[in-house]
């Protein structure tokens, strides 16, 4: 097939319908991108509950990611569809995050909260790990986002998880240097 083929193939795709809010609806962890003070990398998970537009995560000074979380107070996140139920490997639906992050007071008001929709979201398990001075409360605010949802179906999502615009092909099957 020639670049032209590819290329008039790829104007055919249509794009598929986004369901931002559906795919996070059925996700119960995000899967996390943090990085240290020295700039070295590290993926990680943690299970969430959403209020408003803001993502908790209760996580413990045990996994890597905690540390980073605190100190940087940056993340990439992401939901992503599982493999079994993709058609296409290439194609998983899927939302990434860029996204500030803030430790939660301890007690507060807000921690209590977020505990308590922790613990009716995710179980007895949280009031085992809540009150573990290791554990501490993270609040993940999205920025801007990016969702797909299948080939030449990609958008431009706000940290409302409103879909803002459809991704353009611009240099999609070109060369890349």
């Amino acid at each position: 097939m020639s670049t032209h083929d590819t290329q008039q193939a790829h104007k055919e795709v249509k794009p598929i319908a986004p369901k931002v809010k559906e795919l996070v609806a059925n996700s119960k962890s995000i899967i996390l991108g943090t990085v240290d003070a020295e700039g070295n990398p590290n993926s990680s998970y943690a299970p969430f509950v959403k209020i408003d537009n803001t993502f908790y995560i209760l996580v413990s000074f045990m996994a890597r990611h905690t540390k980073n979380l605190r100190d940087q107070k940056k993340v990439s996140m992401m939901f992503i569809a599982d493999e079994d139920a993709s058609k296409q490997i290439y194609a998983r639906e899927r939302l990434t995050f860029d996204a500030t992050t803030t430790q939660i007071e301890r007690d507060s008001d807000q921690w209590n909260t977020v505990i308590a929709l922790l613990k009716e979201t995710h179980g007895k398990v949280v009031e085992v790990i809540a009150p573990m001075e290791d554990f501490i409360l993270i609040a993940v605010n999205p920025l801007k986002g990016a969702y797909v949802n299948g080939f030449g179906s990609a958008y431009f999502v706000d940290e409302n998880l409103d879909v803002l615009e459809h991704r353009n092909d611009i240099n999609h099957g070109q060369k890349q240097d």
